[in-house]
Formats: structure tokens, sequence, C-alpha cells
């Protein structure tokens, strides 16, 4: 059992929003202001904030300001921040239930949600996740993006398919002020790109953009936005949908707006086309050349069904923006369709593999988008972090409790490994770093991209 007279030893897995609003959750529980509570933040990045960091396009400081709040509770002395550290490989779950009481895993969604229509494996069509990487200077994935279509397809109809085709409209030159490292601007600066088209399966009632994201496309000197009048559709569901929906409403106005006015001379077209289900990506020696879609039409409900029309459309790339799916979790039960970890209200549910008895895994717990699938704005994770902690700190009597619970004894673990991680120390200078690299040019920051140099950055001064 958990000794009571010590705080109780935490150990999140994910530093970005989820496992931050976690760590918030136990500092501010009764059991924090009684025995205590002792939070150490795992990250597999050298640099904390995950996907504000590495999944929010540059151009969207509004939401990077969701950092100030998050700065602050890891400013907190009972939290602790160990980065560039891979769980399953530079630690593993045993290694954690040795050191720490409870384990939440909070590992967010990086990957992309399969699409399953012929050609999807052409030369010329993408993830968005890879390209979101690619453009925050994720230090995983490639250091140059291919841009050389002059038109583009975009699926989905998500804030994330509007990033993409917002990023693939605009010119270098209008992201060079915000925090892209030099080689997304060279990218973006060369890019050919001057049709952006987005589809969505459905009608501008079922579109999952938010009010200001969709408005601020139209921001833009270089983006002339255009929307299809026959396009502007609504069935009963739909109507019922704008009724109950201030946000929905708000998009469907827009779009309506929008569908009957003139199109301007700005030099970029961006298209959003509803009602054109994608069926196939046609290619010519391995190589995007075309879109197939299929129109639909509302059912009534808000649903839609196909017409038999099919339409081809000219492009050169199509991204993918249908949905993120988590990775699966060393030592964790997964879903593989659901892309979560089996768990009722973050208790992690057992199965066949997990030795013991018992519904549940000891102690151990999900947040975030590992815990109910990536969906929902970055503030959702607050309610999913609260349900967690409470389950946690209600299950925290029958803990085992860790063996070896002294701060100390996690970091002489993970030296002895020789494993190079980062702190919340490291994080203030290679932020003080990146700002520095900014301020000759007036930005605020210019992001560094390579590990080691984010690594490089993070170390002390040496005397």
């Amino acid at each position: 059992m958990t000794d009571q007279t010590r705080p109780l030893r935490v150990a999140i897995v994910g530093a970005g929003p989820a496992g931050i609003y976690a760590a918030d959750a136990l500092m501010k529980s009764d059991y924090a202001a009684g025995p205590g509570v002792s939070i150490d933040l795992y990250e597999r990045m050298p640099a904390p904030f995950g996907l504000i960091r590495y999944g929010v396009a540059p151009d969207h400081p509004r939401i990077k300001g969701i950092i100030t709040a998050l700065h602050k509770v890891l400013d907190k002395p009972q939290v602790r921040l160990l980065g560039n550290i891979d769980y399953g490989t530079d630690i593993t779950l045993e290694d954690l239930q040795s050191f720490y009481d409870s384990v939440i895993f909070s590992t967010g969604a990086n990957a992309d949600r399969a699409l399953k229509i012929p050609g999807i494996e052409l030369d010329g069509s993408y993830g968005a996740a890879d390209f979101v990487s690619w453009y925050d200077g994720h230090p995983d994935v490639p250091r140059n993006w291919p841009l050389d279509a002059e038109k583009v397809a975009v699926l989905g109809v998500g804030n994330v398919a509007l990033d993409i085709a917002r990023v693939l409209a605009k010119t270098g030159d209008e992201l060079l002020p915000t925090e892209i490292p030099p080689n997304v601007y060279e990218g973006l600066k060369n890019n050919k790109a001057v049709e952006v088209h987005v589809f969505g399966r459905r009608g501008p009632a079922q579109a999952k953009f938010t009010p200001l994201e969709l408005r601020e496309l139209d921001h833009s000197p270089n983006i002339e936005v255009i929307v299809d009048p026959a396009d502007i559709d609504y069935d009963e569901g739909s109507e019922a949908a704008r009724r109950n929906s201030k946000q929905i409403d708000m998009v469907a106005n827009t779009l309506q707006d929008w569908a009957i006015r003139d199109v301007g001379d700005r030099p970029h077209k961006l298209f959003l086309h509803f009602f054109e289900s994608p069926s196939e990506i046609l290619g010519e020696d391995g190589k995007v050349v075309g879109l197939r879609t299929e129109r639909t039409q509302l059912d009534g409900t808000g649903n839609v069904k196909g017409t038999g029309t099919f339409n081809d459309w000219e492009v050169q790339a199509v991204y993918r923006a249908v949905g993120y799916l988590s990775q699966n979790i060393a030592k964790l039960p997964f879903d593989d369709q659901a892309g979560t970890v089996p768990n009722e209200a973050g208790r992690v549910i057992a199965d066949d593999t997990v030795e013991g008895a018992g519904r549940f895994m000891p102690a151990t717990y999900v947040t975030g988008w590992i815990k109910r699938g990536p969906v929902g704005l970055i503030g959702h994770t607050k309610g999913d972090a609260n349900e967690t902690v409470a389950n946690l700190l209600e299950d925290q009597p029958n803990f085992p409790g860790a063996e070896n619970p002294a701060e100390e004894a996690v970091i002489e673990f993970l030296e002895g490994k020789g494993v190079p991680y980062t702190t919340w120390q490291g994080w203030y200078r290679l932020d003080a770093h990146e700002r520095s690299l900014g301020e000759p040019e007036g930005r605020e920051r210019v992001k560094v991209v390579e590990r080691h140099d984010m690594l490089k950055a993070s170390e002390p001064d040496k005397a």
C-alpha cells in the first residue's frame, strides 16, 4: 500500500496539454493539500507542449497562447519535466511502477487515420499528420516537402483540413513572420500551388470547422475563398443542427455569404466543396493526376447518400485530413479500431495479456485523446483530466505503492542508462535561444528543428 506519510508519486507520460492538465488537477486536489503530490512529466520530444508545439499551424498565435497557462503549471515545484525520453525504450512500464505509485498516459494522437480508397498509395498522396509535422518543425520527419503541385486537394472538413489548405494557399512570405524554421520557409517560398480544393462528403451544416478558423481563411490578401451556391443545401436534420448549435449556424451563415458574393481577383483560389465524397485518387505512372468524387445528397437526417454521379478533378497532390489516430502503447491493451486504450473514465481495463486479477490494471490511467479518441478542442482535455485524476485519487488507498519512490531514484536510473534527458530549466534555455534567433528578423522566435540542436540549447552553460 502507498505510504500515506509521503507525497503521492505520479508519472505522467506525455507533456502535451492533456498531461499538463492532469498534473494541474492533481495539484489542485485535496490530497495535494494533505500528504502532497510529486509529479514527473515524461515527454518523448526534448521540448514540452505536444500538440501546441507540433500540431497547431504556425499562423495561429492565439491558440499557442495556451502555452502561457501551461507554463504556470510546469513552474510549480511539485512538477518535474523529463524530456527526450522515449517510453518503452528508455523507460518501461515496469520501471515506472517501481518509481511511482501511479502512472497516467496522455500520449495523444500523432498518426493519420487510414482512408481506404483506390490510389491512396500514389506518389503525391499524403497524410495530414506528416505535413503538419513538417511545417511545425518536428525533428523526426524529413526536412524537405514536395510542393510541386499547382492544384491540390484536401480531404476533410475539420480544422486540420483548414490549416493545411491555408498553409498551402498562403505564400512563404506571408508565413515568414511566424516561428517557421528556415527549411519550412524555403519550401513554402517555392510552393507552386495556386488552387486548393477542400472536399467534404456532407453539407455545410455538417462541417466540423470552428467559426473563427473558417473566417480566418478570408483574411489573407492572397487567398480567394470560393463556395459553389449549389453546395448550400439543408434538410430537416441540418436545420435542426443549426437551431441547436450557434457554432454550426455561424459556420453555415459564413459559407452562405461566400457562396453569393462575386469572385474576386486574389491570386490563389481556395475552393470549399460540399456533397463530394472521395472515391478514388487517379494516377499515371505512379503519380497523382486527379481525384474522383461521388456527388452525394442529404437524406433528411443530416446524413447523405450517393447519387451515382461522379466528378473528376484535376489535381497533382491529395492531402487526407480525415482524423488522427493514436498509436499502440507498450504493455497496455489497445483498441486498434477506436485508436484508444480501453478504459472506463480513465481507468485502464486489463486484458488477457496483463497479469493480475481484477477488471482494471492497478494504478494505471489514461487521459486526453488516447482515452477518448482525437475529437474536440484542446480545452476539452481539462474535463478528461479532472475525471481521470478523481478516479486515481479514489483508488489511491489500494495502490501497491512504489518500491523506490525517492525523487532522485529515477534520475539515477536514467543517468545510469546514459539517457540524455531535458528538464523544465532546459526548456527555458531552449525558449530563450529560439527567441534570440527570431530577434534580428523582428520575429517572436525561430523554431529549432534538429533534435541534437534542441538538446544542446537546453544544456546549462558550461562555466
